[in-house]
């Protein structure tokens, strides 16, 4: 199966190529990019390019699916527009086009971010087990997901860049500064401060958090880091089980996969019956 698979966030763009089930490349563009139509369409004919051409087709076509998880409407417009322009192909949207990977113990599973779902699914499915997934993205989510595959929900914190952003736009002297991994426990000056306040602040969450789902279900899970920043700070989370990069990517993936073995599924399933009537 040949996928290009697309993780839309509220600051980055990532993309996926997978060529016969292995991994080819993952490529992230900032948001801030002077002109991120151009990059992004140039690092989708990369991927496009590198996709086969069919062997049964009867015109040249390449064989392959542009899949998409979105949280930002309009970036997830100008993907569309790009690959519909340019290689002649409509995207298919998780949780539009295709089916939300993971069941879910939510109020309302449409209004989760699919990268979260995605995400959870990804580490679900490695793991076969209950486990804890943070995201350290523009916000940083931790999920749960329990032992049953099925996704129960999480919390919703500031990322280190909105937060080290509020403190310097909330006050009159404080500077932005980039959180980073502190030399000590307290800050020598007011930048170290400030980053050792963040970074201290976002560990002990994490902490606490995976401590209180683990009374929830009985167990402790293992936990998953992901996202931009979880290399800053997983060497102070000894209960972390693995930081893994791009998993929402790798999410999208499996997704659709799911959806095309589910539709497989009740093919043959309709095929039975239809014989059994007969």
């Amino acid at each position: 199966m040949n996928i290009i698979a697309i993780d839309i966030g509220n600051t980055t763009i990532t993309v996926g190529l997978f060529v016969k089930d292995q991994e080819k490349f993952i490529a992230s563009l900032p948001g801030d990019a002077e002109d991120i139509q151009a990059g992004l369409t140039r690092l989708l004919a990369e991927a496009w390019e590198q996709i086969p051409f069919a062997e049964s087709a009867k015109v040249e076509k390449r064989d392959g699916v542009i899949v998409v998880s979105s949280v930002k409407p309009a970036w997830t417009d100008m993907t569309a527009d790009i690959c519909r322009s340019q290689f002649g192909e409509n995207i298919k949207i998780i949780g539009k086009d295709v089916p939300l990977p993971i069941d879910t113990a939510v109020d309302n599973s449409m209004e989760v971010g699919t990268d979260r779902l995605v995400a959870a699914a990804a580490a679900f499915a490695v793991v076969e087990d209950a486990v804890v997934v943070a995201d350290f993205g523009t916000a940083l989510t931790i999920d749960l997901v329990d032992e049953n595959g099925v996704f129960m929900g999480g919390v919703i914190y500031p990322g280190f860049d909105m937060t080290a952003r509020a403190l310097h736009e909330g006050t009159a002297k404080l500077p932005k500064v980039k959180v980073e991994k502190p030399k000590g426990s307290y800050g020598a000056n007011t930048q170290e401060a400030i980053s050792c306040g963040l970074y201290y602040a976002v560990v002990g969450l994490l902490e606490t958090v995976t401590r209180r789902y683990a009374e929830e279900i009985g167990k402790w899970p293992q936990t998953i880091l992901t996202g931009g920043a979880a290399g800053v700070i997983k060497d102070d989370c000894e209960f972390v089980d693995n930081c893994v990069s791009n998993l929402a990517v790798r999410g999208v993936v499996i997704a659709y996969k799911k959806y095309i073995d589910d539709q497989a599924y009740l093919a043959e399933l309709g095929k039975q019956n239809g014989k059994n009537k007969k």
